[in-house]
């Protein structure tokens, strides 16, 4: 029997998570909220490393972000595809944790599989909840879908103040040695070895800056946002 989650997170290769919100997943996890994350595919089509090295890595950083369960459906990476087949998958995920909230890519971004595992996302939460759908489990009604950027970032409709935990998102992101540096001596030069991580606390640190803050991550939202009351801090 898996035990409920309150979050469950989205990624097409381990390190997309870490890349987008990890400041926000320590942050929660230091609450006392449960999350995890599901990489859809082992990254095996990456240029540098190896799907072993990869598995390691992604131990190693949701050991730093306190996660409770880190799963992979194994599918082919270059090979998503919005099919009813990948969508029984994730829609299986949804339910076996019963999330309260879900995060997935932002729908534009350019890599073709980020975008895939948004809408592949998109269309699980909405049959999650269909009780005709895949009978066999039952139905989870999920109550906020949020989208995180990775590598294009688009209008930011939230931001969550990440400065106290910024420490542990870089952490995080230097788990992934294969990827953010040359490694090995076959290693070769790639978007994600030439100064990626400094793109992305520059890009945090321009989402803060908005709002007076050190350093933030963004999200998009295609449902409106609810404010019970303007002004308040319960809104």
């Amino acid at each position: 029997m898996n035990s409920k989650l309150d979050i469950l997170i989205f990624g097409a290769h381990a390190d997309d998570a870490e890349i987008g919100m990890a400041g926000t997943i320590a942050k929660h996890a230091a609450a006392g909220l449960s999350i995890g994350i599901c990489d859809l595919t082992q990254a095996e089509m990456s240029s540098n490393g190896t799907v072993s090295i990869r598995k390691s890595e992604a131990d190693h950083a949701a050991s730093v972000l306190d996660l409770k369960v880190r799963t992979n459906l194994g599918l082919p990476d270059r090979g998503l595809f919005v099919t009813p087949e990948h969508i029984e998958l994730v829609t299986a995920e949804i339910r076996r944790f019963a999330p309260s909230v879900v995060f997935a890519p932002y729908w534009e971004d350019r890599h073709p599989d980020h975008v895939a595992c948004s809408r592949l996302v998109e269309e699980a939460v909405f049959n999650a909840k269909l009780r005709r759908y895949m009978p066999e489990h039952s139905p989870v009604k999920v109550d906020e879908l949020y989208f995180y950027f990775i590598n294009d970032i688009g209008r930011a409709d939230l931001v969550v103040d990440v400065t106290d935990y910024y420490g542990v998102k870089e952490q995080a992101l230097s788990c992934y040695r294969s990827q953010f540096q040359k490694a090995e001596e076959d290693a070769v030069s790639t978007p994600l070895t030439e100064g990626y991580i400094e793109r992305v606390r520059a890009r945090d640190s321009l989402l803060g800056a908005r709002r007076l803050i050190p350093y933030a991550e963004g999200f998009a939202c295609k449902s409106p946002y609810v404010v019970h009351l303007f002004g308040s801090k319960q809104a």
